[in-house]
C-alpha cells in the first residue's frame, strides 16, 4: 500500500525542496509538535522557531526554520517560510550568531510578549542543534 504524500517548501528566494516519497512529516506548528502522515486530515497553522523532520523513502532529513505558514490537504504538504536551512549544512557560527542576535531583542523592553517569546523558543532550539 502507498503511504507517501507530496511537500513543497518554499521560501522567499526559491522553491527549497519538493519531495514525492514522503511517509511522515514532523513540524513545529504553535500547537506543539504535529506528525504527518498519508491521509492527515486538512490543516492550516502557523510556524514557529523548530525543527521540521522530514523521513522519506530516500532517507532523513531535518531543517531549522524560524517562521511560517503549513497546510496540508489532498495529500499535499506545503510549507511557506521565511527562513529555512538544513541542519547538516548549518554552520557552527550561524547558529552563534543568531543565538546572539535573539539574545539581544530580548533584552529590548519593548519588544511585545509574543516576540519575546518567539525569541526564547528560537534560543531554546538552537542551543539545541549546537
Amino acid at each position: 500500500m502507498n503511504e507517501e504524500f507530496k511537500i513543497d517548501i518554499v521560501n522567499p528566494e526559491k522553491s527549497f525542496l519538493t519531495k514525492d516519497d514522503v511517509i511522515e512529516a514532523i513540524v513545529p506548528a504553535y500547537e506543539g509538535e504535529m506528525g504527518i502522515l498519508k491521509n492527515h486530515i486538512s490543516i492550516i497553522s502557523f510556524l514557529k522557531p523548530g525543527i521540521i523532520k522530514i523521513k522519506s523513502k530516500s532517507g532523513e532529513e531535518s531543517y531549522y526554520v524560524e517562521d511560517g505558514i503549513v497546510e496540508f490537504k489532498d495529500n499535499n504538504l506545503s510549507i511557506l517560510t521565511s527562513s529555512i536551512f538544513n541542519l547538516n549544512e548549518f554552520e557552527k557560527n550561524k547558529v552563534l550568531d543568531l543565538i546572539k542576535t535573539a539574545e539581544e531583542e530580548i533584552k529590548n523592553d519593548e519588544i511585545s510578549d509574543q516576540i519575546r517569546y518567539l525569541n526564547n523558543q528560537k534560543i531554546d532550539v538552537l542551543k539545541s542543534i549546537n
